[in-house]
């Protein structure tokens, strides 16, 4: 990559050229600098960016440069017609989303990431969120996009943009980010009560994270991705990912003292069944985390728990009312691992023991079960055991274990809404980039999704309503169409003032 010059009417303008290898030839990629300013500096002068200075070793560029010694520019001779329209571009749906950005004081952890050009990666958060196509669509997204005036330096050339993820996912931007995130999402609420789970990334790339996995008899091709998110606002805090063939209660240790090293001192965590073992659970009483984690069946903790309190468990005092459904708990102390105390709420599920009941009796004669066995089934139907480190009343533990509902309505968002999956990069470090770039879309998302609660409208449908307000652009202007109703009322909800006009003019 080098800088041309060319002499235009007694004018000198620049232009950045760039190599770039197809197979076994070689073409050249052009992108207009505009007029030297200052050729030992590289300081140039464009209508888009106003006096710039570029770093041609970082590819980035200073909007602010100091050109004191530099001959002043001769200003640009306006066009005869300044009024006439250039483009139209789409408009709602990115300036929402890059004003929500700003209002939230998002841009500052974000640009915490340390990348070289920050318009990129700008361009590519929106694009994740907007649309659900392969990266190499992203230029012809944003050329018709609001984005292309808001970020006019975004490269996002297929190549440009798989060397913008491998920058993105380098250990430092990784860094970077959650230090400037830890204290943004701490401050939002009093208090680190988390949930961790993880999900599957199907996949068929060729790298050491891929690999077979059978989760709950479920067998894929895939990486493992764990997240970690704020069990009071249902926030993401923190992700990691290991090979698909890695089980989840061998990350449960590792993933809280790297919690721990980004600043989330965690004090209360709910965890799914997947993550109890005796050493995960003695491994949070050793280092004062709280707990509430459903307990497998085949445990011997849980088969001792249900044999003394069974024959108790239907009784007046236990039964207590769950999202429309009546279901028995009873709770007692006990010994969790080692000497540890804590508490086991058995319970039993009326409604879903009834279904299993009618399932067994469908099914009895055709597998031939004689009455005692039949009698021994039902009487473990609808059973679960959940265990606490703490107290809880026990109309409360249902209400509290199942708020990690809400980490599978990331899940939802990351894969559905932010373009999580298919994965379409080839190597660690464009994975790495990529899941970054996945979760700050999701957290922006969650946290637009929670304002939206409230009204009729979802995400998608918002942004397709937003989508149908474009911007005429004009030499040094741009003009946005009216908004409808719906618009406004969007706009409203997040308090964002859409203007009439926007300037071009900048420097």
């Amino acid at each position: 990559m080098y800088i041309a010059y060319d002499m235009k009417n007694g004018v000198e303008y620049a232009k950045l050229v760039r190599s770039v290898r197809h197979g076994k030839n070689v073409s050249k990629e052009y992108k207009n600098l505009g007029r030297v300013i200052d050729k030992e500096k590289n300081i140039f002068k464009s209508r888009e960016l106003g006096i710039y200075q570029y770093d041609l070793a970082n590819d980035y560029y200073d909007k602010n440069p100091d050109w004191s010694g530099s001959e002043a520019p001769v200003e640009y001779v306006e066009p005869k017609d300044t009024r006439k329209e250039k483009l139209i571009l789409d408009f709602g749906d990115t300036f929402l989303i890059d004003s929500f950005i700003h209002s939230n004081g998002l841009s500052e952890i974000i640009d915490n990431c340390g990348v070289h050009n920050k318009d990129t990666l700008y361009s590519m958060i929106c694009y994740y969120i907007l649309s659900n196509t392969a990266n190499c669509h992203a230029k012809t997204w944003w050329e018709g996009n609001f984005a292309r005036m808001r970020y006019p330096m975004a490269t996002l050339e297929s190549q440009r943009v798989s060397e913008f993820l491998a920058e993105l996912g380098s250990e430092t931007c990784y860094r970077s980010f959650f230090r400037a995130y830890a204290p943004y999402i701490s401050d939002t609420v009093d208090g680190d009560n988390i949930l961790i789970d993880s999900t599957g990334l199907p996949n068929n790339i060729h790298f050491p994270l891929t690999a077979i996995s059978n989760h709950n008899g479920d067998i894929n091709n895939e990486v493992r991705l764990i997240y970690v998110t704020q069990q009071s606002t249902g926030l993401p805090i923190y992700f990691r990912y290991c090979p698909g063939n890695v089980i989840d209660v061998s990350t449960l240790t590792r993933t809280i003292h790297e919690l721990k090293n980004h600043g989330v001192n965690t004090k209360f965590s709910i965890l799914d069944a997947g993550y109890y073992t005796a050493d995960n659970i003695r491994d949070l009483y050793h280092n004062g985390i709280s707990f509430v984690s459903r307990l497998p069946e085949k445990m011997n903790l849980y088969k001792d728990l249900v044999a003394e309190n069974l024959d108790s468990l239907e009784s007046k005092e236990n039964l207590v009312r769950y999202n429309g459904r009546y279901i028995y708990i009873k709770r007692v102390e006990c010994n969790v691992v080692d000497d540890f105390k804590g508490y086991a709420y058995i319970g039993l599920d009326i409604s879903r023991k009834e279904d299993e009941d009618k399932k067994l009796f469908q099914r009895a004669d055709d597998q031939k079960l004689t009455n005692e066995e039949v009698y021994d089934k039902l009487r473990h139907h609808g059973l679960f055991v959940i265990v606490s480190s703490r107290p809880m009343a026990t109309d409360k533990i249902l209400p509290t274990y199942y708020t990690r509902q809400q980490i599978e309505q990331i899940f939802d968002i990351g894969k559905n809404y932010a373009d999580m999956l298919p994965l379409r990069v080839q190597t660690e470090e464009t994975f790495r980039g990529h899941l970054l770039l996945t979760f700050i879309a999701c957290v922006i998302l969650k946290m637009i999704q929670d304002k939206l609660k409230p009204t009729k409208y979802n995400p998608i449908s918002m942004f397709m309503n937003l989508r149908n307000q474009k911007c005429k652009v004009y030499a040094t202007e741009l003009l946005t169409t009216e908004a409808t109703k719906i618009m406004n009322d969007c706009y409203k909800l997040f308090k964002i003032s859409c203007p009439a006009e926007v300037s071009l003019k900048r420097g």
